[in-house]
């Protein structure tokens, strides 16, 4: 698992607006890396758009707090799920995220892996899939990390994540 003060891997993510209703050929590929650099980011992944918990309470709770978290330096929050650029785009829509937080596809579950925070719930008939977490990035490095337990949410949630970069 990434520790603190490691850089983040150098992984691909994806990103899809339909911005005016225009019906662009996406998604946008970036560098993860890339796009941390020289900015303090709040990158935070859960297991999978759509799901109870995720929807009902983990993106919900960063769109509250954004205004808090843009005040105490944050330039981005990224929310980062093991489902592709379009899911994560209509998952924002249908939560009103506005520019609030970008919603980034981690397909492949690539970055998850790289992360070391990847999960096995095929037996619930989801397959890999990234475990809940928060974690504060400034210039390419990890200066917060929280993992949830399985089945929990007390850590990786926006309060608790501003909390730590204040």
């Amino acid at each position: 698992m990434i520790q603190l003060g490691e850089h983040l891997p150098d992984s691909t993510l994806y990103a899809y607006s339909n911005g005016d209703g225009a019906c662009p050929i996406g998604p946008d590929a970036f560098s993860v890396r890339e796009r941390c650099k020289h900015k303090s980011v709040v990158i935070f992944g859960l297991p999978g758009a759509f799901t109870p918990t995720c929807s009902e309470r983990h993106v919900p709770g960063y769109v509250a707090q954004a205004q808090a978290l843009f005040a105490a330096g944050i330039e981005e929050i990224l929310c980062v799920s093991v489902n592709d650029a379009f899911v994560m785009n209509a998952w924002g829509n249908s939560l009103q995220v506005g520019d609030a937080v970008q919603m980034i596809g981690d397909g492949n579950g690539e970055f998850s892996a790289a992360l070391g925070l990847i999960q096995d719930l095929s037996a619930r008939g989801m397959g890999r899939r990234s475990l809940r977490y928060a974690l504060w990035v400034v210039d390419g490095v990890v200066k917060h990390i929280a993992v949830e337990a399985p089945g929990k949410f007390e850590v990786s949630d926006a309060a608790s994540t501003l909390a730590a970069i204040r």
